[in-house]
């Protein structure tokens, strides 16, 4: 793996998966082939991750593949650096969310994204969940926050959601 290069080699992955579900091929990984597969562990993420973003950017319109090479680059660098390149042996289920509903300090949702963005940097989501679904999206509009800055914040704040919650309130 080249790192010099390896934003281009993330948007030839991409962009296979897009024009294979363009093609009507919706599955996950499809387009890909194993190589694709070990590269994007090399990284640090799973066909999933690129199929999640694919199938809402052609449903919705979003995330587009700026968006989508920002969060990839935070999985990356958290990866890579924190993670000294070791896979994640655990992964959350839907069931182990917050619920919707639940706040922090006024705040609904907090709870949730907070736990799926540490989750996600980590690579502990399991297939069933998406970092930056479509309501994570209108959370993070909500606050006028992108994904990718959100999960450095989680990153840099450790999770800590009192910082999360003063940072969407006052901002940088």
């Amino acid at each position: 793996m080249s790192d010099y290069t390896w934003a281009a080699t993330l948007k030839s992955i991409y962009e296979k998966s897009l024009t294979a579900y363009r093609g009507g091929h919706c599955e996950v990984g499809a387009g890909l082939d194993g190589l694709d597969i070990a590269w994007l562990a090399d990284i640090g993420l799973k066909p999933i991750h690129v199929f999640d973003h694919v199938e809402d950017f052609v449903k919705y319109g979003e995330p587009d593949w700026e968006a989508f090479l920002l969060v990839a680059a935070a999985r990356r660098d958290h990866f890579l650096y924190e993670q000294r390149g070791a896979v994640c042996a655990e992964e959350i289920r839907p069931s182990d969310l917050p619920p919707k509903t639940e706040e922090f300090d006024g705040i609904p949702w907090l709870p949730r994204i907070i736990r799926k963005a540490r989750c996600f940097l980590t690579g502990g989501l399991c297939h069933d969940i998406m970092f930056g679904c479509s309501g994570d999206r209108a959370f993070l509009k909500k606050f006028d926050i992108p994904a990718a800055d959100f999960l450095r914040i989680v990153w840099a704040s450790h999770g800590d959601a009192k910082k999360i919650a003063g940072y969407l309130r006052h901002g940088r």
